[in-house]
């Protein structure tokens, strides 16, 4: 069974009916570390070889973050830059993240309908993720589409019900060799048909 390193990042969870309800859903299944960055680090000061073996003894990073002005919030843009280093990440020594698999699981405010060219955001959620799927190539490391919650201003406890039960097969997929095959053409690997709750 493959290992997977939740690497957490919300300033305000105790605000955020979506992410706990994501997180409280999957906590305690075996061989799942959910790792949350503001409640290991509140004044920002990350160990980094602390983290990098954590990185090293799994096999799957999800980068579980709401989706701040289209990126993550600072303490996750800072573990990045901090413990993803030259030739340990990347570069001509950099191989300790090969052939790791890596994803985003999101939550936004708004709706599916506003991340297009012709919605108010202008681009897709697939084009503001470009960043973290190139930091993941740049690594060595598999990215899967995104897991994402949408609209979770107006979301139903019925929908948000189906989304935590979503995560959870996905987190069981993802242990039991999902592979980039089985969605390489979708924008989310929410809609795989694995993962339908209905």
């Amino acid at each position: 069974m493959k290992k997977i390193l939740i690497i957490f990042s919300h300033p305000k969870l105790e605000k955020s009916r979506a992410n706990r309800s994501l997180i409280e859903h999957i906590r305690g299944k075996d061989q799942v570390t959910i790792h949350d960055l503001y409640e290991e680090y509140p004044d920002f000061h990350i160990d980094v070889p602390r983290e990098q073996q954590l990185l090293e003894q799994h096999d799957i990073i999800i980068w579980h973050h709401p989706f701040y002005w289209y990126s993550c919030p600072p303490l996750m843009k800072q573990w990045i830059d901090m413990v993803l280093e030259f030739n340990w990440a990347y570069g001509p020594k950099g191989k300790a993240l090969h052939n790791k698999i890596c994803l985003n699981a999101i939550t936004t405010g708004g709706s599916k309908e506003v991340y297009c060219s012709s919605g108010y955001n202008s681009f897709t959620v697939e084009q503001f993720l470009r960043p973290f799927e190139q930091t993941s190539n740049l690594c060595g490391m598999t990215y899967f589409p995104p897991f994402a919650v949408m609209g979770t201003h107006s979301i139903s406890d019925e929908v948000l019900h189906n989304y935590k039960i979503s995560y959870g097969k996905l987190i069981d997929l993802l242990q039991a060799d999902l592979s980039l095959q089985d969605f390489e053409k979708l924008s989310f690997i929410n809609d795989i048909p694995q993962l339908k709750t209905t």
